[in-house]
């Protein structure tokens, strides 16, 4: 899962590229009249679709990019049925064409972060990747530029955020229930037409035919986070189509969402108690927040619980526990936002006292939160490409388990949940992940990830059959390339720009480590 987009190594690149080495695309590019199916890949997108073209143009506030756009079928299984969609698509040219490898086509995670602008991102922090490869990506089905979908309006989803989900009471109980019931109504209300076919196998159909209308035969992919799970679904779907893969910070595209997401109380607490708050404790003399693990937890239990009776309201911001819960957990996707983290508990902890800057860096941390754009494709992917259990009493139970052992996300089970099991459309066609037809799969995966937990990352490397995992021992960053880590680079970009795939698993230490 991801926590929101737009923060710096919280939400994680994901990247897909088709490959033909040696060969520029021109200003535009329709499909190649030779694009023809191969045994073990899904059905080719008809020709009304893959006769498009690509009308690149400077992509609005980054110039850097080309911007275009394609029309694909609402449904993939019918593509008669239906008005089209519209995907937003956009492309970083190769630095050096002399060398160009092929096509590198980014994905978002989440579900609901937006892809459209990543390939700069991307270029700037590999650029040795950048030099070789066109980087291109897309806003998926459901967010950004692309056919969207709407769930709740912006007072819908602060209500849905609101309160203290460790709150067992009847009557917290029975409002918790009632907002995610109308959220998934809203959902229906407002997007019923589109909610059946926002699923990450009618995404993994979208990539093809970009691949198609590149010009390209085959692709490599670089993914984390949920991108993970859209490289799994497209190699599954049109494993001829790939020619390199890698997949960072794995979701666990073997199994269910459900199986998944109810991992993820665990290894969010681990990172927190293991990694952040002992973090913390060796700086009390700059936050004063505790000089042991215990006295840490201590204070933030006492602060949250101030917050539950007195919640700090300046403006539109609020700051109760939810929020801080929500803080956090945005926070400690990587390391290198403990520090700012940290700043921002201090500045809660005397509000009064706060300079402004401190004011302002807590309403960041704070409240900004996800967003009713993500939270709609969100839960549209989540709730319908798995079944999920439908019985709230259910949910009910295992919200009240995981609040008392794993509270910090574990007090969002029932919220979360809620919603997929009053979901209003019935689960997509199950994808399979095994692996077959594919190339050597190149997977990393830090041993603390918060989101995508290693747990996890091990179950999809069992289903990826010959696939490689990379293990980054003594970190918990939640997507590790590109990044200062030499050996994960290293491993990385031989990988893509030599070809040359690890011959067995190995572990990278983080530089700290080390």
């Amino acid at each position: 899962m991801k926590t929101s987009a737009t923060r710096t190594r919280r939400a994680a690149l994901a990247v897909a590229a088709a490959v033909l080495a040696g060969l520029a695309l021109p200003a535009t590019a329709s499909a190649a009249p030779n694009d023809a199916r191969n045994p073990g890949d899904a059905e080719a997108a008809p020709a009304r679709y893959t006769h498009q073209t690509l009308g690149w143009q400077p992509c609005t506030g980054q110039p850097a990019l080309d911007c275009a756009t394609m029309a694909v079928p609402r449904d993939w299984h019918h593509p008669g049925t239906g008005a089209d969609l519209t995907i937003a698509v956009s492309r970083h040219r190769a630095g050096d064409p002399a060398k160009r490898k092929g096509t590198l086509l980014m994905a978002a995670g989440g579900p609901g972060g937006t892809g459209l602008m990543r390939p700069m991102n991307l270029a700037n922090g590999a650029p040795k990747v950048a030099a070789a490869y066109d980087i291109v990506s897309f806003d998926q089905r459901g967010v950004g530029e692309s056919t969207r979908a709407v769930c709740q309006t912006p007072e819908e989803f602060q209500e849905f955020l609101a309160g203290d989900y460790r709150d067992q009471s009847p009557e917290a109980i029975d409002r918790v229930v009632a907002n995610a019931q109308k959220l998934a109504a809203g959902c229906q209300e407002r997007s019923g037409d589109l909610l059946p076919y926002l699923t990450t196998e009618q995404t993994a159909h979208d990539i093809d035919l970009f691949r198609a209308l590149l010009g390209e035969k085959k692709i490599s992919y670089y993914g984390p986070s949920y991108a993970s799970m859209i490289g799994a679904y497209y190699g599954t779907l049109f494993p001829h189509r790939v020619e390199r893969m890698v997949l960072d910070s794995n979701i666990g595209f073997e199994g269910t969402w459900e199986q998944f997401e109810l991992g993820q109380p665990m290894s969010f607490q681990r990172r927190f108690d293991e990694d952040f708050v002992p973090w913390l404790a060796a700086r009390d003399s700059t936050y004063h927040w505790g000089s042991t693990p215990e006295e840490v937890h201590a204070h933030w239990e006492q602060r949250r619980a101030a917050l539950h009776d007195d919640p700090i309201t300046a403006g539109t911001l609020t700051i109760g526990p939810n929020q801080l819960d929500n803080g956090a957990i945005g926070a400690i996707y990587g390391e290198a936002n403990f520090p700012i983290l940290a700043q921002a508990l201090t500045a809660v902890d005397n509000w009064q006292g706060a300079d402004p800057a401190a004011r302002t860096l807590a309403g960041k941390v704070f409240g900004h939160y996800l967003s009713p754009e993500f939270l709609a494709e969100y839960f549209s992917v989540t709730c319908a490409d798995t079944p999920w259990t439908r019985d709230m009493d259910t949910w009910i139970e295992r919200g009240a388990e995981n609040t008392a052992r794993w509270p910090l996300v574990g007090a969002r089970t029932l919220a979360f949940s809620a919603v997929c099991a009053a979901w209003p459309t019935a689960p997509a066609p199950k994808v399979k992940v095994t692996g077959a037809h594919l190339p050597t799969v190149l997977m990393l995966n830090s041993v603390h990830d918060p989101a995508t937990y290693y747990e996890a990352a091990l179950g999809a490397h069992r289903a990826l059959r010959g696939s490689r995992l990379v293990t980054v021992a003594g970190n918990g960053d939640h997507g590790q390339y590109p990044s200062a880590n030499t050996c994960v680079t290293d491993v990385v970009e031989r990988y893509l720009l030599d070809d040359r795939a690890p011959e067995h698993d190995l572990t990278c230490q983080s530089p700290k480590a080390s």
